[in-house]
């Protein structure tokens, strides 16, 4: 199992504060987001399971799989949720060169005017993996670099459905940026917490909000 953190505490906040980790509110305003879509087999049912609790969420989506499902990657959009920028390719920027990997977020955000005709400034880096100096040039370019505060973990296939949830229900709080994956391969932790998540934050009245 690879290392991850699922509730980010508060030295990794302030040692890389140039990143988006949470957004604190006092109104309980949570920010759902998913990754690494869309993927026709996952995307449709998260999209149906948020309009159930009139949810909005942040799609951070790889450029190659905007291509191959436009149709889905506009019903995104046209549902009200926001869209970022997760690279061309889902591209580790520990194990990239740094022009390689600009050019990979380049590429997607060439897609993303494409299709969404419209500029989006939102960008999170696959795996949570980015050089000092690739986040420095994206910065400059303007781009906001959004982590996480909660991890839901459903990507990891050696924890149960009922752990992914856990994670989630035992660290949310006002302000939360959480993660999720609408992914085949976290499709099974999803679909069990997903709508379990939904419940439980409306029932303890938190309300969703998108990241700007």
């Amino acid at each position: 199992m690879s290392f991850y953190w699922v509730k980010t505490n508060s030295f990794i906040k302030t040692v890389f504060s140039k990143y988006c980790w949470d957004i604190p509110n006092n109104e309980k305003k949570i920010y759902l987001t998913f990754d690494d879509g869309p993927t026709p087999e996952i995307t449709d049912w998260v999209l149906s399971e948020l309009k159930k609790f009139d949810a909005k969420a942040t799609f951070f989506c790889i450029g190659k799989n905007i291509k191959t499902n436009f149709s889905l990657f506009k019903k995104v959009i046209t549902e009200g949720h926001c869209i970022g920028n997760h690279t061309m390719n889902h591209i580790n920027g520990w194990k990239s060169q740094n022009d390689e990997y600009i050019e990979n977020v380049i590429n997607c955000a060439s897609i993303l005017a494409e299709e969404k005709s419209t500029e989006t400034l939102l960008f999170r880096p696959p795996y949570g993996k980015i050089k000092k100096q690739q986040s420095k040039i994206l910065r400059n370019l303007g781009y906001k670099i959004v982590m996480w505060d909660v991890l839901s973990a459903d990507f990891d296939q050696s924890i149960t459905p009922e752990k992914c949830l856990e994670n989630v229900t035992k660290n949310v709080k006002s302000g939360s940026v959480i993660v999720f994956h609408d992914s085949i391969k976290a499709s099974q932790n999803l679909k069990f917490a997903l709508p379990k998540t939904l419940h439980f934050l409306k029932e303890n009245g938190y309300k969703f909000d998108i990241i700007h």
